[in-house]
């Protein structure tokens, strides 16, 4: 595995743990900085620690921590260039988390596929260790194919089997809740990224979600028409809140925790958590509410409707205003609205209140945002970026906002000067919640993806240089199908915009086949596209022999970069079923077998690529990418794996470690 492993491997189980859990507190304390940054730059130390079973992940995430940035800037052994590769790696270990806590063999390749990126020494030094590694067969990137460390992204929760409505985070900033269109709503441990527990009893979409600020109570809202009080402590159901006649949309909670506010399409409710009673309706939004928020003090409620309008409502009195009457004892209020706030072409999806209770900020289907002053009811200003629907939106007590699109983008604006700070790629689908934790540092946002991303905003700024470097990214639609040249130099990939030959020494794209606007030049007519399924090279590496859905097959001449001709196509199946090789709970899209005929290579919709031995049916080496994967193909010499996903991205891998089986 390594000198420094191979050492530790042959002590005693009782050593290695002394040695692991003490060896950087002791550097720290003796004042050696140097120690530190060489520790955590080793790669047989990660290798070591994440899998000893008394260390793991989350034990390795927190060894970067030891240091606080802001008291090593005047130590006489702080190093810029080190602190940076250790703040790069700790983002990596937390990106790719879920996946050494299922796989501990990817972590050579997830290291390399995502800092490759980076052209750091210490990050170099480490890279060419890891790509050494040969404990046990697995997938060396050869490119670097992966999201960067970038951008604040820390990881990914996944378990929720549909898409995520809504999330909330306790004020500890230790738990996270989610709820979803599965029914269900699940609780996190936000510190491993770990799901607790599952609350279920709602008997359709959660859609709203709301904690109570002591972090022991969660609220939630369903398209059952009801809500419900959880027991954050033990997972149990405690009331079930019911007087709504349609979805209840939102729910937020009042800071004393004794009161929750509720939308749907009926009305908005305000309720007794003590009781479970409602203590009266609030009236005069026209039609359906979606969101509600309500200030720190208690006092108003904010909410924001399909009507285009944000209205203010006044929760500490029954007083008449504006010429409404109050009814008292039938618990109806209609006087506490206190102004209304125009200005939407479309509905509003979500509102968030500032700290100070001053501002208010509403997002909208109309693809904008807007700041109001909840003192004189005006508008301060609009927030403009996103391409498609604003669907959520969340405030730091310092004044950042981050809202949440159907773009698939997160933004993050100051609400001082209205000005937008910076646009992060999300999700590979809509973007429905967003929540910050309470010291601001962290946000977690909610897709239609089925998964929810922690987010890091202390350092969203590191890495602004470093943007989409050698991200292999071209093709504009999912790519369908990958082949390689005999030589293992060439490699070309279909999608439904054209046909690419990418070098595989380099990672670059040579050219494109068929390159036109919108369609692949030479499958169907000038105005439609198709998509393109399969596709093949030569042994002579002079052609390549594309598949389309017109029923055809195109052959390209990869010296001119010219069609030769036309194959029609009939049937291409053989209706004939080898085997099954389990181990997959997701639909796979694509499969290859080497040239031996000894291994398979199989791409699932779970974003992993797996080698499978065909003697025996096990998973010899795995490798997870960031999207389904769509094709694969392997080079003659066996080793050498092409894949493309449905995102566009192409995965350039190496199988190592194969020696050490026979």
């Amino acid at each position: 595995m390594g000198e420094f492993a191979d050492k530790l491997a042959a002590k005693p189980l009782v050593f290695q743990r002394a040695c692991l859990g003490s060896l950087l507190p002791n550097s720290i304390k003796s004042g050696n900085l140097e120690k530190y940054y060489q520790a955590l730059t080793n790669f047989d130390f990660l290798m070591v620690k994440i899998h000893h079973p008394e260390f793991g992940v989350q034990a390795l995430i927190d060894d970067f921590n030891l240091v606080d940035d802001s008291e090593s800037l005047n130590h006489p052994e702080y190093n810029p260039e080190k602190a940076k590769a250790l703040n790069l790696i700790q983002r990596v270990l937390w990106m790719s988390a879920d996946i050494w806590e299922q796989d501990k063999t990817q972590l050579a390749g997830q290291l390399l596929g995502r800092l490759l990126h980076f052209n750091i020494p210490t990050i170099q030094a480490m890279s060419e260790i890891a790509k050494d590694w040969k404990a046990t067969p697995w997938l060396r990137p050869l490119t670097p194919c992966l999201s960067p460390p970038r951008r604040g992204w820390l990881r990914t929760l996944l378990g929720h089997s549909r898409s995520v409505n809504a999330v909330a985070v306790t004020a500890d900033n230790k738990r996270v809740i989610s709820g979803s269109l599965d029914k269900t709503l699940k609780v996190w441990d936000l510190t491993i990224g770990k799901e607790i527990f599952a609350l279920k009893g709602h008997s359709s979409s959660v859609n709203a979600v709301a904690v109570t600020a002591d972090g022991k109570r969660a609220i939630s809202g369903s398209l059952d028409k009801t809500l419900k009080v959880w027991d954050l402590t033990t997972g149990e159901e405690l009331l079930t809140l019911k007087g709504h006649s349609s979805s209840v949309n939102a729910v937020a909670v009042t800071a004393d925790g004794k009161r929750a506010i509720s939308g749907s399409h009926d009305n908005i409710k305000v309720w007794d958590l003590t009781t479970g009673k409602e203590e009266f309706t609030l009236q005069g939004q026209s039609i359906l509410v979606n969101a509600v928020a309500v200030t720190a003090d208690g006092k108003r409620v904010i909410s924001g409707s399909l009507d285009n309008t944000v209205k203010v409502w006044d929760l500490t009195t029954g007083k008449e205003k504006r010429g409404l009457l109050a009814f008292v004892g039938k618990s109806l209020i209609n006087s506490s609205e206190l102004f209304t706030l125009k200005g939407h072409s479309e509905r509003v999806n979500a509102v968030a209140v500032t700290a100070d209770g001053k501002q208010a900020i509403s997002a909208s289907s109309d693809k904008t945002l807007k700041v109001w002053d909840l003192t004189t009811g005006d508008e301060i200003f609009t927030l403009e970026g996103h391409s498609r629907s604003v669907n959520a939106v969340a405030v730091t007590k310092d004044g950042l906002a981050i809202s949440a699109s159907s773009d698939k983008t997160l933004k993050g604006w100051d609400l001082k000067t209205g000005s937008q700070l910076f646009t992060v790629e999300a999700h590979s689908n809509w973007v429905n919640a967003v929540a910050f934790t309470a010291d601001g540092k962290r946000a977690i946002s909610a897709s239609s993806d089925k998964t929810l991303n922690v987010w890091d905003f202390t350092k969203v700024w590191d890495l602004t240089t470093e943007d989409e470097l050698f991200t292999l990214k071209a093709h504009s639609g999912s790519v369908k199908a990958v082949g390689v040249t005999a030589d293992g130099k060439r490699a070309i990939s279909s999608s439904h915009d054209n046909i690419k030959v990418w070098d595989l020494t380099t990672g670059k794209e040579e050219f494109t086949l068929g390159k036109e606007e919108f369609t692949l030049e030479g499958h169907g007519n000038s105005k439609s596209l198709y998509v393109t399924y399969k596709v093949a090279v030569t042994p002579d590496r002079k052609r390549a022999i594309a598949g389309s859905s017109d029923n055809t097959l195109k052959v390209w001449d990869l010296t001119t970069v010219k069609e030769e001709f036309t194959l029609k196509v009939r049937d291409l199946t053989t209706g004939k079923e080898e085997f099954t090789l389990t181990g997959r709970s997701y639909s796979v899209n694509a499969v290859s077998v080497t040239a031996d005929g000894r291994s398979r290579i199989s791409g699932s919709s779970d974003n992993t690529l797996k080698v499978w031995d065909l003697n025996t049916g096990n998973v010899i080496a795995s490798f997870t990418g960031e999207s389904p994967i769509a094709c694969c193909a392997i080079a003659p010499d066996g080793v050498t794996i092409v894949a493309g996903a449905r995102s566009g991205r192409v995965y350039f891998l190496r199988l190592q470690g194969m020696e050490e089986l026979t």
